[in-house]
């Protein structure tokens, strides 16, 4: 079977995103731009990945880390001149070499293998990507022979009048017989309007040597959209973001509003699930069946079981159980793991804690570095004081304890199971199982007292 090789393209500067981040790290729906070229390559089963890197170089490097191999092209002289600083690694294998920019996230897995496959059955040394646009402008035009056979690509700037009429584009994305293509690429010049050394010249050479130059359309043009400032990223977003809402309709998920709904690329959500609007599902959230989420839930890096409900709510880097209640307007943070059937109700905080089954927050209240047992009722007000000043220390709360509102618990401190503890208690010792716990003043009252103190106004 053939190898298959890659070279991205990734070392321009990217001026026009007005941006301290090298373009092909910007996210899209949560994930970097390269990454949606990068992924497919390798699930495509490709031998070698060369990525071209000049400006900002080192932070693409460590971002691709181990995935790819890196060629530097230290002065940017067109995009022949970046894929000959491949040749060192790839002139001397046999197989088929695609050719892609950075730049472009939105060419699907399936439209790389088709352009593979069209390549190989059609015997040609060379095949490129194109797409039909409504409005061409700027892209190179695609000039084809009587037969079908691609003749040549001009570029925007060196097209005359009559081939700016064409409407099929090179969308920059090649496939090359590998050995052709370095052969080519010595002859390419810069004699052209930009005086750089231009990739689509390889066609011509290679056409004038008597091999054949394919082309195969992609069948969505909204695929060959670059991104180069951020306008584009925002169309880009948008395209990705519809493609993974429509993925999770498909797999049986219910989106209520999929114009106000916000899902990245990694996300995994089980069947019968129903998505209200304005909720963000981002990083690896993986929520189970037939749980309801939002309005306005925002989770980040979540794993949400069957049945859970979500309202309103902030969530990170925790697990929600099973049939397990949050919200509205609770923060979960990261580190923490609400039982079966628990619940974290209005404005509760819960940050690096074990809430276990059926353990109830209902309103009001901060939890955390705690761990909660089973079937504990914590009141409204209630505090696990965590921090002094130095250190975070332990709250443990056993099975079955109760503890009433406006409670602070003053870490480290245990409350024994089924103990009691009576409202605005300020609990500083360990409270043995079965015990009523009352930590406050004694109350004082004042007969007339009060028409002293109206005196004083």
């Amino acid at each position: 079977m053939e190898k298959l090789y890659a070279v991205v393209l990734a070392a321009g500067k990217g001026t026009r995103m007005k941006s301290k981040v090298h373009k092909v790290l910007h996210p899209v729906c949560g994930k970097a731009v390269i990454d949606y070229i990068i992924d497919p390559l390798i699930e495509m089963g490709t031998e070698k990945r060369v990525v071209i890197v000049g400006h900002n170089a080192e932070a693409v490097e460590n971002h691709l880390s181990e995935r790819v191999t890196f060629a530097r092209q230290e002065e940017q002289l067109g995009t022949a001149h970046a894929v000959m600083q491949a040749q060192d690694i790839l002139s001397d294998q046999d197989g088929v070499t695609l050719v892609l920019n950075g730049d472009h996230p939105l060419f699907t897995k399936e439209t790389l293998e088709e352009l593979v496959r069209t390549h190989k059955e059609s015997d040609a040394a060379a095949t490129v990507l194109t797409a039909v646009l409504s409005d061409p402008t700027g892209y190179g035009r695609v000039i084809r022979n009587e037969d079908g056979t691609v003749d040549r690509v001009v570029e925007h700037k060196d097209a005359s009048e009559e081939e700016r009429t064409i409407r099929e584009v090179n969308t920059g994305t090649f496939c090359f017989d590998n050995r052709l293509l370095w052969k080519a690429l010595t002859r390419v010049n810069n004699d052209n309007a930009q005086g750089e050394y231009y990739l689509p010249d390889v066609l011509s050479i290679l056409k004038s040597e008597g091999n054949r130059i394919g082309a195969k359309i992609v069948d969505d043009p909204c695929e060959a959209q670059g991104i180069n400032n951020r306008v584009q990223l925002a169309e880009a977003e948008r395209e990705m973001r519809r493609r993974i809402l429509h993925r999770h309709m498909m797999n049986g998920v219910t989106l209520i509003d999929p114009d106000h709904t916000y899902i990245e690329a990694d996300v995994e959500i089980g069947m019968d699930t129903i998505i209200y609007p304005g909720t963000i599902l981002k990083g690896t959230t993986r929520i189970g069946a037939d749980c309801m989420i939002g309005p306005s839930a925002d989770l980040t890096d979540m794993h949400v079981e069957d049945g859970a409900e979500i309202r309103y709510s902030v969530l990170e880097g925790s697990t929600v159980s099973r049939t397990a209640k949050v919200g509205p307007y609770a923060y979960v943070r990261p580190g923490s793991s609400l039982g079966e059937n628990s619940k974290v109700g209005c404005f509760v905080d819960v940050k690096k804690s074990t809430l276990g089954q059926g353990s109830k927050v209902s309103h009001l209240g901060y939890i955390g570095d705690s761990e909660v047992g089973q079937n504990v009722n914590i009141g409204c007000g209630a505090v696990t004081v965590n921090y002094d000043g130095q250190k975070k220390h332990q709250t443990v709360i056993e099975d079955g304890a109760f503890v009433g509102c406006n409670v602070n618990m003053v870490a480290p401190v245990t409350i024994g199971k089924g103990a009691y503890v009576a409202a605005g208690s300020t609990v500083t010792e360990d409270v043995p199982e079965n015990s009523l716990a009352i930590a406050r003043q004694r109350q004082t009252n004042k007969p007339d007292y009060a028409d002293k103190l109206r005196k004083k106004d």
